[in-house]
């Protein structure tokens, strides 16, 4: 007997979630109300008699059981989103598929796209953001940006730059009375804008492991805030909240146009780089052919460490 598989729209709404890693951002993308999201959750943990999540104070994790079904479902819906897409417009308008983490998309590779789509308005893409490895043959994604050790890039990965850390903030900081910005000594006057639940979301972009690499081990900030994506730690920066912590090339446009300013003489290369993956299926399409020399050529242009 056919096993029986649970219904489409609580997979889509776990799917979500855990591509997001909240239900918040789930339920904004699926047009629902949070506790919607919470509630298909809930009655699909409950149909497989698994937890799926781990939920902890103002975030989520997912559990073993979690990562398993995130595998198969992203991939399932992933599929039927490929086939639709040649059904609507064709087999020749496939997309193509990116897989990057959500601060590589928004900071540097979304502020680009139009200069592909002005060279290649012929091609249609779908950028898969999200910061979970997949393994792209086994989930059927045809290019990958990673951001990892050399020792951890996909096997036959191209690298295409690596990367510098630096605080950063808004030019408006830097003139507050009785709170200077001279020194790192001074970032005990500031907020500090931290990425993940830990400093192990992040580890090269990690304040613990900065102020001590600073000599400042035991540093006391005015206060702290964290954010669930590295995208929401610089628009915090941007919007004058506190001091963040750059990656270069994530933050570079920000610097060009003024909105950030780049602080003290001290920055650190990380051992950690961005690394274009592409699947044995990818390579035989001549229009993800046409986005790698793109985005191969863009990497070139990128100063700071390779």
């Amino acid at each position: 007997m056919q096993a029986r598989a649970p219904s489409l729209d609580l997979l889509r709404g776990f799917e979500a979630a855990a591509r997001r890693l909240s239900f918040t951002l789930a339920a904004q993308e699926l047009f629902v109300t949070q506790s919607a999201v919470s509630r298909q959750v809930k009655a699909l943990e409950a149909d497989l008699g698994v937890a799926l999540f781990e939920r902890h104070h103002r975030a989520i994790r997912l559990t073993p059981a979690g990562q398993t079904l995130y595998r198969a479902t992203g991939q399932a819906l992933r599929l039927v989103a490929e086939a639709a897409a040649e059904l609507r417009e064709g087999k020749g308008r496939r997309p193509v598929t990116v897989s990057c983490s959500v601060g590589f998309a928004s900071l540097w590779l979304v502020p680009r796209l139009l200069e592909f789509r002005q060279k290649h308005p012929e091609i249609d893409l779908r950028i898969d953001a999200n910061n979970r490895l997949l393994d792209i043959d086994r989930e059927g994604i045809e290019l990958a940006v990673r951001y990892c050790p050399p020792e951890l890039a996909p096997a036959g990965a191209t690298r295409l730059f690596g990367e510098e850390v630096f605080p950063v903030c808004a030019p408006a900081l830097l003139s507050l009375p009785r709170k200077p910005l001279a020194t790192p000594q001074d970032l005990a006057h500031h907020v500090l804008l931290h990425f993940g639940a830990d400093d192990s979301d992040l580890p090269s972009a990690s304040w613990t492991v900065w102020t001590e690499a600073m000599g400042l081990p035991h540093l006391k900030p005015a206060g702290s805030l964290r954010f669930s994506q590295y995208d929401q730690v610089i628009q915090a920066a941007v919007e004058g909240q506190g001091v963040a912590l750059a990656i270069g090339p994530l933050v570079r446009r920000h610097l060009r146009q003024g909105r950030l300013v780049a602080l003290f003489e001290q920055r650190f290369a990380s051992p950690r780089g961005y690394y274009l993956a592409t699947s044995a299926r990818g390579r035989q399409r001549a229009e993800v052919r046409a986005f790698v020399a793109w985005l191969l050529e863009a990497a070139r242009q990128e100063p700071g460490p390779r």
